[in-house]
C-alpha cells in the first residue's frame, strides 16, 4: 500500500511540473542572468542612480517612506481644518486640508482596526495630520472622519479607518510628491481609498507612446527586469535595496485581468516571502520613480527594466 501511494504521488507531482512548464514555456527574451541584485551590482541596475528617479522618489536608506528628516510646508503638529475635495488631472478627486495641502495613506498601516506604522524618522517626513480640528468640508462625508491614538500617545486623523498624513516634499497647494513613494504612499481620495481617476481591473492593458503596455490596479506602468528568469526556474533577481525601487506588484486574480494575454498569469513566492505576480511567467513589478498613472520613467533604466507587453515581453528591449 504504502508503495502504491507514493508511486501515485510522484505520478502527480510530475504532471503538476508538466503542466505549468507547458503553460509557462521557455518563451521571451532570454534572460540577463539570475545574480541578485546587491551591493556589488552596478547601481544603474536597479535604478539606484540615472534615469527616471528624479529628485522626489525618495526611499531614503531602504526604508520605502523617503526619510530625510525634512519638514517643508507640511509640518508636523499642522491642524487640518475644515477638509475638502480638489480635482487633480492624474489622479481624479484628491482629499486635502484647509490649507490645500494633499493627504495620504500608508500601505503598511491598516484600516481595521486603524493603526499608524509610521514613526520616528517616518513620521518626520510624512506628518501624521491630527485629529483634533477636523471638519467635513464640500463632498466629504463627516461619518468617515476618525481618530487613531499613535504610540506617542497624539490622536491621528483617520479617513473611512486609514490613518492620514502630509508629505513633508508638498510645499504648496496641490503638490503630489509623495505619489507612489516607495510603492507604498498614496494621495486619499475622498472615501479613504488611494485616489484614482477609475476603477480599474488588477491588471489591465493601456495605449501609450510605447505602444500597449501593462499597468496595475492604480494606473501605474508595470515592468519586467532583464536579469529575472521565467517559470519553471522563475527567479526574481531584484532583492533588498532593488526592491524597494521596484516594488514586486502582488499576485492578481486571472479574472481581475483586461487584456493580459492568460499564460502564464499567475503568483509566486520569493525566497524572501513576498508574494509576486507573474505575466508570461516573468517577474513583474512598478517603479517608485514614477507619481502619477501614465508616468513611465523607470522605461530603460540601467538598461535592464523595461515596461511589459500585454503578452509579457519587455517593450522596446534590445534584441
Amino acid at each position: 500500500m504504502n508503495t502504491s501511494w507514493r508511486s501515485a504521488s510522484l505520478v502527480a507531482t510530475a504532471a503538476a511540473v508538466l503542466a505549468l512548464t507547458t503553460a509557462c514555456g521557455q518563451g521571451g527574451t532570454p534572460s540577463a542572468g539570475s545574480q541578485n541584485v546587491g551591493a556589488t551590482a552596478p547601481a544603474g541596475g536597479f535604478g539606484g542612480a540615472g534615469a527616471g528617479t528624479g529628485t522626489q522618489t525618495g526611499t531614503g536608506a531602504g526604508n520605502g517612506y523617503g526619510a530625510d528628516g525634512q519638514q517643508g510646508a507640511a509640518g508636523a503638529g499642522k491642524a487640518a481644518g475644515r477638509l475638502a475635495v480638489s480635482s487633480n488631472a492624474a489622479l481624479g478627486k484628491v482629499l486635502t486640508d484647509s490649507a490645500g495641502m494633499t493627504l495620504y495613506r500608508f500601505d503598511q498601516d491598516t484600516a481595521e482596526p486603524p493603526k499608524s506604522n509610521c514613526d520616528g524618522d517616518c513620521a518626520k517626513t510624512w506628518p501624521p495630520v491630527p485629529a483634533n480640528d477636523a471638519t467635513a468640508g464640500a463632498g466629504v462625508d463627516k461619518a468617515l472622519l476618525g481618530e487613531v491614538t499613535r504610540s506617542d500617545g497624539t490622536k491621528q486623523l483617520t479617513i473611512a479607518g486609514w490613518p492620514a498624513y502630509r508629505y513633508a516634499k508638498d510645499t504648496k497647494a496641490g503638490d503630489t510628491a509623495g505619489q507612489g513613494v516607495g510603492g507604498k504612499w498614496y494621495a486619499l481620495a475622498p472615501n479613504g481609498k488611494k485616489a484614482s481617476l477609475a476603477s480599474l481591473p488588477g491588471l489591465s492593458v493601456k495605449k501609450t507612446d510605447l505602444g500597449d503596455i501593462v499597468v496595475d490596479k492604480n494606473g501605474m506602468t508595470v515592468y519586467r527586469f532583464l536579469k529575472d528568469k521565467a517559470w519553471p526556474k522563475s527567479v526574481s533577481a531584484c532583492t533588498g535595496a532593488c526592491l524597494e525601487k521596484w516594488p514586486a506588484v502582488a499576485p492578481v486574480p486571472a479574472n481581475d485581468t483586461k487584456g493580459v494575454a492568460k499564460k502564464g498569469l499567475m503568483g509566486f513566492t520569493r525566497p524572501d516571502g513576498v508574494k509576486q505576480m507573474t505575466v508570461n511567467c516573468w517577474p513583474i513589478y512598478t517603479f517608485s520613480g514614477d507619481k502619477v498613472p501614465g508616468d513611465i520613467n523607470g522605461q530603460g533604466v540601467g538598461g535592464t527594466w523595461y515596461a511589459v507587453s500585454p503578452d509579457g515581453k519587455p517593450v522596446g528591449a534590445p534584441k
